[in-house]
C-alpha cells in the first residue's frame, strides 16, 4: 500500500512498474498496456499507487461479476478463515464445498441441473477446457473436435488447438456467424444459416474427410473474438446438429457466465442445454476456481483421468457461493440485461457520429466497439464520385445505414461529430439510457434493425445490408485505450485483429457510474479520433488473441 508524502507516492508508482518491467516475463500482457500499480479497490473503483482512481471495466477479464471487495464475498472468505476449516484439500468432501455445488446445481439450465456431474479442475479455465476435452474424447472413443473461427479457450495445448489462432491444427475449424465481418459476406439471418449449412453439410457428407467428433465447443458470445453474440437460432441448430448425430456439444461460459449477458447462463437465451458446460472466471467470487459440468451418462472417465492440486480452493468455494446467491438473489442477470441495452442504444448513437466507429455489438454487460480505418473508403469514394455522380458516393461511404455524411447523425470524417451531441454526454436525459431505444441486445436493433425494442436478453438480430467491412484499426484502438485511461477508465482491448473496445464492467455498476463510464468513453474516442486522422492511419501489425489473454 503507498504512502508518504505527495513526493514520493510518484516515486513509490514509478519504482515498483520499473521493477516489474526487469523482473517479469516478457508474456506479461496487460501491465504494457495499462502501467498502473492498484492499491485499494472497491465496486468499480481502483485507486492506484499513484493516488489517481479508475472506473475499471475489464474487471479481472470478467472475473468480478460483484466488482472489487464486494462485502458478501469478503464476509464470506472471512468465514472460513475464521472457522479453522482447511484451506486446500484436494477432491475431500466439505461444508464448503457441499454448498457451493449445491448453489451452482441450482443455477444450472433445467435439462441439465436434474443429471449434472461436476469436475474441479485446477483454478482456469483453460484447465476446465482441457478437462472437458478429455472427458467427450472418454465418453464417445472418438477424438476429433469441432471448433469455431475466431474462438479463445484458453492458453495450455488443447485449449490452444480449439482457439480460432490455433497453428498446428488439430481441430475442424467452422464458420461462427458475425455480421460485420461475416465470412461469407452478407451477414444477419441467412449468413447464420449459411454458417449451419456449412457445419452439416461438412459433417454429413461421407467424403468431407471429417470423421464423427467427439464433440463440438463453442462459445455463446465470442469474447476474445470481438465480442460476437451468436444468434439464438443458430444455436439450437447447433443443438439439434449435434444432438441428431450423438455429439456431446461443449459451451464455454468461462467469461459469459453468471449474468454478464443478461441470463444467468448465456446458453439459457436460446434455451438450449448443453452436453457439458465450461465454467470459471466469476464463479470463484474473484478467487481462482474452474470447474466443468456435464450429462450424467458422459462420466464414463477412470479415477484420476483429471486433477489438480488446487482444485479443493476453499476460499474460492466460499467466496464463489456468495456470488451465485447475490446475482441470483437479486436478479442482477435481469439488470445486466436491462443496463446493457441501454448503454448499446447510446453507442450506436456514437457510432452515427464517427465512421470510425465500424461496429458496435454485445449483449449485457458485454460489449464491443470495433474500430475501423474509413480512409479507403473515402478515398475510393471520391474516386467514385468523378465518373457516378454523388448518389453512387453517398451509398458508399455510408454503407451501414447510418445515415448520408450530409444528413443529421450522419458520418462525418473519423473524429467530425456528423451531429451535435453526440460524442459527449451518452448517458442523455436522466439515466444511461438517454433517449436511445431501451432495449435490444446489440447496436442493430438501436440503429434501426429487427431486434425488439422490449426484450433486454433479445438475440442478436442483425439488418442485411450486405455492407462492407472497413480495415480494422489496431492503433486506433491502442490509442482509444490510453485515452480512456487518462480519463480514468480502464478498458480492454479484443478481436481478431485487437481493435476492438471491450466493456466487462460489473454487474453491480450503477446507472450513474455506467454514464460516467460512457462519457468518458466518448471523450475518448473523440480525442483519440481526431489525432489518428490528423496524423493518417499507420501499418500495424495484428496481434493473435492469445498474445492479449489473461
Amino acid at each position: 500500500m503507498a504512502e508518504g508524502t505527495p513526493g514520493e507516492v510518484p516515486a513509490v508508482h514509478e519504482g515498483i512498474l520499473r521493477r516489474q518491467s526487469a523482473r517479469e516475463s516478457s508474456a506479461r500482457t496487460y501491465a504494457r498496456a495499462l502501467p498502473i500499480v492498484p492499491v485499494r479497490a472497491r465496486g468499480l473503483t481502483i485507486e492506484g499507487a499513484d493516488g489517481r482512481r479508475y472506473l475499471d471495466c475489464l474487471s479481472g477479464a470478467g472475473t468480478l461479476a460483484l466488482g472489487h471487495n464486494h462485502p458478501v464475498v469478503l464476509e464470506a472468505i472471512r468465514g472460513v478463515l475464521d472457522s479453522g476449516a482447511p484451506l486446500s484439500v484436494l477432491d475431500l468432501a466439505t461444508p464448503v464445498k457441499d454448498a457451493f455445488t449445491t448453489e451452482l446445481f441450482r443455477t444450472l439450465p433445467p435439462g441439465l441441473a436434474d443429471r449434472a456431474r461436476v469436475q474441479f479442475c485446477g483454478p482456469a479455465g483453460t484447465d476446465a477446457v482441457e478437462a472437458a476435452l478429455k472427458l467427450v474424447r472418454a465418453a464417445t472413443g472418438r477424438t476429433g473436435i469441432l471448433a469455431f473461427t475466431g474462438a479463445y479457450h484458453g492458453m495450455t495445448a488443447g485449449a490452444l488447438a480449439a482457439s480460432g489462432g490455433a497453428h498446428d491444427v488439430q481441430v475442424t475449424r467452422l464458420p461462427y456467424p458475425q455480421d460485420y465481418r461475416c465470412p461469407f459476406g452478407i451477414g444477419g439471418p441467412s449468413g447464420a444459416e449459411l454458417a449451419a449449412r456449412w457445419t452439416e453439410s461438412l459433417l454429413d457428407d461421407p467424403k468431407s474427410g471429417v470423421p464423427l467428433p467427439a464433440g463440438m465447443i463453442l462459445e455463446p458470445v465470442q469474447g476474445e473474438g470481438g465480442v460476437i453474440p451468436a444468434p439464438d437460432d443458430w444455436l439450437r441448430r447447433m443443438r439439434r446438429l449435434t444432438a441428431d448425430r450423438s455429439i456431446p456439444l461443449i459451451a464455454d461460459e468461462v467469461q459469459t457466465g453468471v449474468g454478464r449477458t443478461g441470463a444467468f447462463w448465456a446458453v439459457d437465451h436460446s434455451g438450449i442445454t448443453p452436453d457439458v458446460m465450461v465454467l470459471s472466471k466469476a464463479i470463484g467470487g474473484s478467487l481462482p476456481l474452474a470447474v466443468i459440468v456435464y450429462r450424467d451418462d458422459l462420466d464414463t472417465w477412470q479415477p484420476g483421468a483429471h486433477a489438480g492440486t488446487f482444485r479443493g480452493n476453499q476460499l474460492a468455494m466460499a467466496a464463489g457461493t456468495a456470488t451465485l446467491a447475490y446475482v441470483r438473489e437479486n436478479a442482477l442477470a435481469e439488470r445486466a440485461g436491462a443496463l446493457g441495452s441501454r448503454m448499446l442504444a447510446q453507442l450506436a448513437e456514437l457510432a452515427r457520429g464517427y465512421d470510425c466507429v465500424g461496429d458496435v455489438r454485445g449483449r449485457g454487460l458485454m460489449i464491443g466497439i470495433e474500430l475501423v480505418d474509413p480512409e479507403p473508403v473515402q478515398a475510393t469514394a471520391d474516386a467514385r464520385a468523378v465518373t457516378d455522380g454523388p448518389t453512387h458516393v453517398d451509398a458508399f461511404v455510408a454503407p451501414d445505414g447510418l445515415g448520408g455524411s450530409g444528413g443529421p447523425g450522419g458520418l462525418g470524417a473519423c473524429g467530425d461529430p456528423g451531429g451535435p451531441g453526440v460524442a459527449r454526454g451518452l448517458g442523455g436525459s436522466g439515466s444511461p439510457g438517454g433517449s436511445g431505444s431501451p432495449g435490444g441486445a446489440t447496436a442493430s436493433s438501436a440503429l434501426g434493425g429487427p431486434g425488439s425494442p422490449g426484450d433486454h436478453g433479445a438475440a442478436p438480430t442483425w439488418p442485411e445490408t450486405g455492407r462492407t467491412p472497413l480495415p480494422a484499426a489496431p492503433r486506433l484502438a491502442a490509442a482509444v485505450q490510453q485515452e480512456c485511461l487518462r480519463r480514468g477508465l480502464i478498458v480492454e482491448l479484443g478481436g481478431r485483429h485487437a481493435s476492438v473496445i471491450r466493456l466487462l464492467p460489473p454487474l453491480t455498476i450503477s446507472d450513474e457510474q455506467a454514464t460516467a463510464v460512457l462519457d468518458r468513453l466518448a471523450d475518448a474516442i473523440d480525442a483519440a479520433a481526431r489525432h489518428h486522422k490528423s496524423h493518417g492511419p499507420h501499418p500495424q501489425r495484428h496481434p493473435d488473441p492469445a498474445q492479449r489473454a489473461g
